[in-house]
């Protein structure tokens, strides 16, 4: 493919908007069509970013023959119903994390898009940002490997509100969303798969009906371990912070940004060609669709993490 990419963007919340920033980054790519609930809110966005066609039905974004591509930014529960409806359109499809909110809708992803052959990715952010991509080439040099992760992620959300502190109309989740970025990460940057998991959740939320506070304990085949402590709770610095314990050095990733064990900063701007994860994991998207190859984090790919995601939640429910 070798004119513009198409694309439509479902989702113009906090989420949408920082695709939209790193989409103008990307050459050779045009939003075209804008997609979310409110449209009042929607066209004000897509005023903003140039975007021409507005709904507030994906459909009618699917039915446009010119948009080559979809993003979907939606809520979590929306995720893999959304993700078929846009294979069967015949369109590629990169779906925020997380892929599904149940085992079975990733499975029905994953089948889907073996039939298809078409590009269908998900934002497992964590294999882009520029840290844990510095780390990750530590590792396939043979330089680093890991003994240990400790990995926060810590919010507080005891109301319904987004990144932005702005009111959601669906309740989002620690262990389908929050802990799908770690229990990724860490099997892809130990080289090796799961193989024991154990989970822990605090009280459910009177009126959320969620939990609020989780610990997850995961083992790789190799013996690295990782302990993962998740909160809506917690009055502090909010975001998921990463501690890397490794058999040569120790590393702490904040997002794009990297320090040693001892908080001395890591210059990772050569990583990459930018500093932005959402960008890079965009760039990786729309480059898979040129080269007609199978994306870092395609469906098939974090399939194993949901795996994981499924047995944890039946551990969590038993209890």
């Amino acid at each position: 493919m070798t004119q513009t990419i198409k694309v439509a963007l479902a989702g113009a919340g906090a989420f949408g908007v920082k695709h939209l920033d790193g989409i103008k980054n990307i050459d050779g790519v045009e939003v075209i069509s804008l997609i979310s609930r409110d449209i009042d809110k929607t066209k004000e966005v897509a005023a903003k970013y140039g975007i021409g066609h507005v709904t507030t039905d994906l459909a009618d974004a699917l039915a446009l023959k010119e948009v080559d591509a979809v993003i979907l930014c939606t809520p979590t529960q929306m995720h893999a119903e959304q993700t078929l409806a846009c294979l069967k359109a015949g369109k590629h499809v990169q779906v925020e994390i997380p892929l599904a909110d149940s085992l079975q809708g990733a499975q029905d992803v994953i089948a889907l898009q073996k039939q298809t052959g078409l590009v269908a990715m998900c934002g497992h952010t964590r294999r882009f940002n520029p840290s844990h991509q510095y780390v990750h080439n530590e590792i396939q040099a043979g330089k680093f490997n890991i003994q240990q992760m400790d990995v926060q992620t810590y919010f507080f959300r005891r109301t319904n509100t987004n990144a932005l502190g702005q009111p959601r109309s669906w309740t989002d989740h620690l262990l389908w969303h929050h802990a799908a970025h770690t229990v990724d990460l860490f099997a892809y940057q130990a080289n090796s798969p799961i193989v024991q998991a154990n989970a822990i959740q605090g009280p459910i939320h009177p009126t959320l009906g969620i939990a609020m506070d989780m610990s997850i304990q995961l083992k790789a085949a190799n013996g690295a371990i990782c302990t993962l402590s998740l909160s809506f709770n917690n009055d502090g610095p909010l975001g998921t912070f990463f501690r890397y314990i490794g058999d040569t050095a120790t590393y702490i990733a904040r997002y794009d940004d990297l320090f040693t064990g001892k908080e001395e900063p890591i210059d990772v701007s050569k990583v990459a060609v930018s500093m932005n994860g959402i960008e890079l994991q965009d760039r990786e998207f729309f480059a898979a669709i040129r080269e007609g190859r199978e994306p870092n984090s395609s469906v098939a790919r974090v399939f194993a993490c949901y795996e994981v995601l499924h047995q944890l939640e039946q551990q969590l429910n038993a209890h």
